[in-house]
């Protein structure tokens, strides 16, 4: 649904003013400083979408709240401009990524300006200009010192035919997202950082708990970190020195252990394999390289796997166990290798009855307190007992929860914790094994074998090893190329730019090699929220003290996809800055106080948007036509926030009549000065609202509360000075553009009379006494014809011919009874107004 409009003249012009006057400019020596912050945007060559307003509409509005409240504010916003996507659209179409990148970020910024956000400008970032990144490389040097950044061999996604390293972001289903070959591993020297390092890992988790984040974004984080309690287990392999260690979560089932499984990249795979399974083991490695972690651990795909041709010895019983290759086990957790309990682990009891391997229960449930069972009669649920029983003991079902112990030799009959307990103090007694924690989160890969990105500081040198270069000599940049595609050997395009690649040991001064691989995306996006606090130090990363005039973020708002990775490193980066003293002791070790995740906005066909459906709406579109207040207006009044929810153009234009209406009060002349000085009660009750509505981010209920304002203001009544100007601030925060224009033809202002002191910004925010709006108001529900059709606040004073008079003449209800005959109107005090109409 279309009508016809166009943008509004003066939102460009109180743009360019707010601007000149610096209205947003960050407050210095802030008293009572807040920091509000948006996950920057990647400067793509499509620009921004409409989901990007969404989340930033919502920082807008609380920064905006919060100046009205007397706060010093923080409100950044930057470019997250290193990355993936710049390098391959410049190898597509031969320009270079600097001058793409550039574009893409003059393009996202004109777009930004062009909603009205108040972001101070002044303070903003580019993760890719050397001025900022020398402080990524300083983070880096740091790592290193103190052994939390190292060189090991890593497996990388390769792609054959582009002959380059992927990251996993660039693999779609296995394959290249480029050009569709089939992905597969190879392993080459890489950085990583140990997020994984004991000083940490724990913090990371543990530190959850105090953090007001959304439940399932914890959840998340949790997950991906994985910390699980059980038990490491040496398995000695048959005819061998050598012997297969083993973590497990549950021990107390290690006599139920009837073969083991490697993952295929094991690095005895080869060495275990027998000459006769050679040929088959060689064969399965090779297609399980193809495959993504995904994939193979899907838990409903099909079981695949090869006999090795080998045995080892489970060490409960001396029992000799045929030793598997599978793909559903990963290289990257635990130790590679698992004793597979088939009885027990629905994944190898899947295996077991596929390639025919031996079953031995070992738990079985119990609903009692002790065993044997209890006196007395045998009841139903006893019976249902001894049936799951019966059908476990001849391998009918995989029971993977807590029980006692059978077929485990002298721990028969213990219940699981006690067993627990008991094996792994035998097998520590017996040197087979010992208690451990065990997580599934690997450490940090931090090189790509790509152009685009952060160069690692770090020289090899055959005398000295690895070196760092020295401070002073950062930002160590990127050369200038031509040519930046990829070498086809698995090493980064810098390693054939032989005059930057050749240099010196800072440490001995002799020939070195300058590292060719360059940092991940998420190097220079784990710490910029810091870099905000003091943007323009060239001589510090942050000076300690601003540092602390505004961290940690109290309100850091983004899109739910970077609830693991992008928060999880940034809260790693932050709690080792912590520990190497750049962030003061009073900022404490998390970064980000609150955290609040937007909704995806769908087409209007309920779909996730994509060009390919041809249901994207381009914000450039929407604002040209509509203005920036309609789109912010509307996107808040879409639902709630945290909730996926369809763009609607009908939505859209009602907002755009809402706001018409608004207006019209001022160019009709109907807002009239009075003597009153207070907030009304009526005008109390929608203060309240939308202050709630705002601190809770309820944004749709604060412009639902707008409407139902405007509709008290009837024709041919005049307008209150007063109350209207509390409306106008209220609406600012929604609706800057708009509100800065009537609060100045109110007040007779010019734009050439503006000021940064007589905006409508820094009006305060209006005050209301709280202690008396529930006890002198209720909500009226008004019934016409036995459906709702309006809701209005009505104060205890009035009486009910009062309460008859202000509820006919609601807009609301006037629509539904004009030019019918009212039959019967009956108030039910406090509660519901009813009325029939024929």
């Amino acid at each position: 649904m279309k009508i016809h409009a166009t943008r509004p003249e003066w939102e460009e012009r109180w743009q360019a003013l707010w601007e000149q006057h610096n209205v947003y400019s960050t407050p210095k020596n802030p008293k009572k400083g807040k920091y509000v912050l948006d996950m920057f945007p990647y400067p793509s060559a499509h620009g921004l979408h409409v989901g990007h307003p969404e989340g930033y509409t919502a920082s807008d509005i609380y920064a905006r709240y919060l100046r009205h409240c007397g706060e010093d504010v923080l409100h950044p916003m930057g470019f997250d401009s290193f990355g993936l996507p710049a390098e391959n659209y410049a190898i597509k179409t031969g320009t270079h990524p600097s001058t793409t990148t550039a574009e893409n970020i003059d393009n996202m910024r004109k777009q930004i300006k062009s909603l009205g956000f108040s972001y101070d400008w002044e303070r903003e970032v580019i993760t890719s200009d050397p001025s900022y990144y020398k402080w990524t490389q300083w983070i880096f040097i740091k790592l290193f010192e103190a052994g939390l950044a190292y060189e090991a061999d890593a497996p990388i996604n390769w792609c054959s035919k582009d002959k380059t390293g992927l990251a996993n972001e660039e693999v779609v289903n296995g394959k290249c997202e480029r050009c569709g070959t089939t992905v597969t591993k190879k392993k080459i020297k890489q950085w990583l950082v140990k997020i994984t390092d004991e000083k940490y890992i724990d913090r990371l988790l543990n530190d959850l708990k105090d953090l007001d984040w959304p439940e399932n974004i914890k959840d998340m984080q949790r997950n991906w970190i994985g910390r699980s309690e059980g038990a490491e287990v040496d398995f000695q392999i048959q005819s061998s020195d050598k012997k297969i260690t083993v973590f497990t979560t549950r021990p107390d089932t290690l006599f139920g252990a009837t073969y083991m499984v490697l993952s295929p990249e094991h690095p005895l795979v080869h060495e275990l394999t027998t000459d006769e399974q050679k040929k088959d083991v060689d064969a399965y490695c090779k297609v399980a390289a193809t495959k993504s972690d995904l994939e193979r651990t899907e838990l409903s795909k099909e079981k695949t796997g090869v006999f090795s041709g080998a045995y080892a010895v489970n060490p409960a019983n001396n029992k000799a166990i045929p030793i598997w290759i599978a793909d559903y086990v990963l290289a990257s957790y635990g130790t590679g290798a698992i004793m597979a309990v088939p009885a027990h682990d629905s994944r190898d009891f899947e295996f077991a009855k596929k390639f025919s391997l031996k079953i031995i229960p070992v738990v079985l449930p119990i609903d009692f307190a002790y065993w044997p069972e209890p006196p007395g009669s045998e009841t139903e649920s006893k019976k249902k007992l001894k049936a799951l029983q019966n059908e476990i003991i001849d391998c009918k079902v995989c029971y993977t929860g807590k029980g006692y112990a059978i077929n485990s030799g002298d721990f028969n009959g213990l219940q699981t914790d006690q067993f627990k307990k008991k094996i792994v103090q035998w097998l520590e007694k017996e040197k087979k094994g010992e208690s451990a924690v065990n997580y599934k989160m690997r450490d940090w890969l931090f090189s790509r074998q790509r152009y685009g990105g952060e160069p690692i500081p770090i020289v090899h040198c055959e005398k000295c090893g690895n070196v760092a270069v020295f401070e002073s000599e950062l930002p160590l940049t990127l050369p200038e190329v031509e040519k930046y595609e990829p070498t086809g050997t698995g090493e980064s395009p810098l390693a054939n730019i032989h005059e930057w690649v050749n240099t010196t040991c800072p440490k001995c001064g002799g020939q070195a090699k300058r590292e060719t691989n360059t940092m991940p995306q998420w190097a220079g996006s784990n710490w910029y929220f810091l870099r905000y606090t003091d943007p323009h130090n060239d001589k510090q990363l942050a000076d300690p003290k601003k540092i602390k005039e505004w961290m940690p973020v109290d309100m850091y708002i983004g899109g739910a996809e970077h609830a693991v990775l992008h928060l999880l490193y940034a809260r790693f980066i932050y709690k080792f800055l912590f520990d190497i003293k750049v962030i003061p002791e009073s900022c404490g070790d998390e970064p980000f106080k609150t955290l609040k995740n937007q909704g995806l906005i769908l087409g209007e066909d309920m779909q996730k948007m994509s060009k390919s459906r041809g249901n994207v709406v381009n914000p450039d579109d929407v604002i040209n036509t509509y203005g920036a207040d309609v789109m912010r207006v509307y996107e808040m009044f879409m639902g709630p926030f945290e909730d996926a929810k369809p763009w609607s153009m009908q939505g859209m234009v009602g907002v755009k009549r809402f706001l018409d209406r608004v207006r019209e009060n001022v160019d009709k002349d109907r807002v009239k000065n009075t003597t009153r000085t207070d907030v009304t009660h009526q005008e109390a009750l929608f203060v309240a609202s939308i202050t709630k509505g705002i601190e809770n981010f309820r944004f749709n209920t604060c412009v639902s509360t707008f409407m139902k304002w405007i509709n008290t203001w009837q024709e041919p009544q005049y307008i209150d000075k007063k109350e209207f100007e509390v409306f106008l601030i209220l609406l600012s925060p929604f609706a800057p553009h708009l509100a800065e224009e009537l609060w100045q033809k109110l007040h007779g202002g010019t734009p050439e009379q503006f000021t940064k002191e007589n905006s409508v910004t820094v009006q305060p925010w209006p005050t209301y006494d709280q202690s008396k709006l529930q006890e002198n108001s209720f909500t009226l529900v008004v019934m016409i014809n036995g459906k709702k059709r309006d809701d209005v606040e009505i104060l205890k004073t009035m009486s009910e011919e009062e309460i008859q008079k202000l509820v006919l003449g609601r807009p609301n209800v006037k629509k539904w009874i004009d030019g019918k005959k009212i039959k019967m109107e009956r108030y039910i005090p406090e509660k519901i107004y009813t009325i029939v109409v024929q």
